[in-house]
C-alpha cells in the first residue's frame, strides 16, 4: 500500500509522540496534526484495514512491571525456523522475534542469530528458568539474556525518522531511566491490562476506553481516573499506531534495514555513553544492558532503521565519531542486522502465566 502524505503526517505524531495516557488520544492526535478528529480516525481506519497499520493501542513501560530481557539464542541453522514458529505460536511471553546476521561471521555474538524479547511477571520464575524451558522445545544450544540496566531511548517513529541526516541529535542529553517494580492492586491490574490490548475496528472513535470501562464494569470516568493515576506511577507507555514495516510500506517511510548496534565503552562509562547514544535521534531504542564475554563485552546496545543498510551505516559511523569526540573510548563494536522480524507485545499477566505455565506441564 501506498501511504499518502496525509496519511504519513498523521503517523509522524500517531507512531511515538503520545507518552503517557490520553482520555481521547484520537483528538490529541488531531490537534497535533492540526486536523479534525473524523479525518485522522478516518485515515487510521483505512491504514488498519490495509495493513499498513498492523496494531493501535496503548504501551506499557513493561521494564517496571515484569522482570524482563532481551535473549539471544544460538542454535543450529536447521532449527530456526520451527524455533521461530514455536515461539510465536506457544509463548506469549516471547515479544519481538528476530533473525539477525552480522557482516563479520566470527565477530563475538555472530552465532548468536535468534533475538526476542522475554517478559515474565515477577515472582513467577525467572528469565534463566524460563528460557531453559524454552530452550527445551527449541532445541537452542545456548542462550544469552540482556537485562536492562538503564533505558536512554524508546520510541519507534519511523516515519518522522526518514528524513534524518547522520548525527541528527537532540540538544538535551536523555535522563536514564531505570526499572522499577511497582505494587498494583487487583483492580488496577484490571485497567492495564484492559488497556494494552490493540484497539479493534469498532474502538477507533473519540472515547475508545468507554467499551473497555463497561467490560470491567465501572464507569467510563473511573477507568480513566485509575489509567492517569497508573501514569503517574511511571507503568504508561505511549498511546501509538504501530507501521508494518516489514512491508512495502516500510520502506516508503524510509525503514526498510535495520541494525542492532553494540558498543563496548570503558566500565564506569557506561550511563554517559548510552546518553550520548541515545540523544542521536535516529536511534528507536537504546539500552544499556550488560553483555559479557559472547559479546565482546557490549553494554550499550540500540537500534536504527534507515531506507537502505548504507543509510544504518552512515548513522552508526556519525554515532562512533561523536563518542570519539566526547573522549569515550569504543573498546569493541558490532552491527547485527535484521533479516526477518515478527513484532508484537509481550504478555505480563500473572494469571495467564499461571494458566500458561499449568498447560504446558500437561502438555508434557
Amino acid at each position: 500500500m501506498e501511504l499518502t502524505a496525509l496519511d504519513l503526517k498523521i503517523l509522524a505524531v500517531a507512531e511515538d509522540r503520545l507518552s503517557g495516557f490520553h482520555e481521547r488520544p484520537f483528538d490529541e492526535i488531531a490537534r497535533r496534526c492540526g486536523l479534525s478528529t473524523d479525518i485522522v480516525l478516518e485515515r487510521l481506519r483505512s491504514m488498519v484495514q490495509t495493513g499498513a497499520v498492523r496494531r493501535i493501542r496503548q504501551t506499557l513501560l513493561t521494564t517496571s512491571l515484569a522482570d524482563g530481557a532481551l535473549i539471544a539464542w544460538r542454535l543450529p541453522a536447521e532449527r530456526e525456523t520451527t524455533a521461530r514458529e514455536w515461539l510465536r505460536n506457544n509463548d506469549p511471553f516471547t515479544g519481538h522475534i528476530v533473525l539477525r546476521s552480522s557482516d563479520n561471521p566470527t565477530a563475538p555474538g555472530a552465532d548468536y542469530r535468534l533475538w526476542t524479547t522475554l517478559k515474565i511477571p515477577t515472582g513467577y520464575a525467572t528469565v534463566t528458568e524460563h528460557c531453559e524451558l524454552l530452550a527445551r522445545h527449541i532445541g537452542a544450544t545456548d542462550f544469552a539474556p540482556l537485562p536492562v540496566v538503564g533505558m536512554f531511548a524508546l520510541g519507534v517513529g519511523h516515519v518522522r525518522r526518514a528524513g534524518l541526516r547522520p548525527g541528527d541529535k537532540t540538544t538535551e542529553l536523555p535522563v536514564m531511566q531505570r526499572p522499577s517494580r511497582p505494587i498494583l492492586s487487583e483492580e488496577e491490574w484490571r485497567v492495564l491490562l484492559s488497556l494494552k490490548e490493540s484497539l479493534n475496528h469498532h474502538e477507533l472513535v473519540p472515547t475508545p476506553w468507554l467499551g473497555r470501562a463497561q467490560a470491567l464494569g465501572m464507569s467510563h470516568e473511573k477507568f480513566c481516573t485509575i489509567a492517569r493515576a497508573l501514569d503517574e506511577r511511571g507503568v504508561i507507555g505511549r498511546f501509538a499506531a504501530f507501521l508494518d514495516h516489514t512491508r512495502n510500506t516500510g520502506h516508503h517511510s524510509g525503514t526498510g534495514a535495520a541494525g542492532l548496534f553494540h558498543w563496548t565503552v570503558p566500565v564506569g562509562m557506561e550511563e554517559q555513553a548510552g546518553a550520548e547514544c541515545g540523544r542521536h535521534i535516529c536511534m528507536t531504542h537504546c539500552y544499556w544492558r550488560n553483555g559479557g564475554e559472547p559479546f565482546g563485552g557490549a553494554q550499550i546496545m540500540g537500534v536504527a532503521h534507515a531506507a537502505t543498510r548504507e543509510g544504518v551505516r552512515a548513522h552508526k559511523a556519525a554515532i562512533d565519531a561523536h563518542l570519539a569526540a566526547c573522549g569515550i573510548p569504543v573498546l569493541h563494536t558490532a552491527t547485527f542486522w535484521s533479516e526477518q522480524a515478527e513484532i508484537r507485545p509481550s504478555e505480563i499477566s500473572p494469571e495467564h502465566y499461571r494458566q500458561w505455565l499449568r498447560t504446558l506441564t500437561e502438555q508434557h
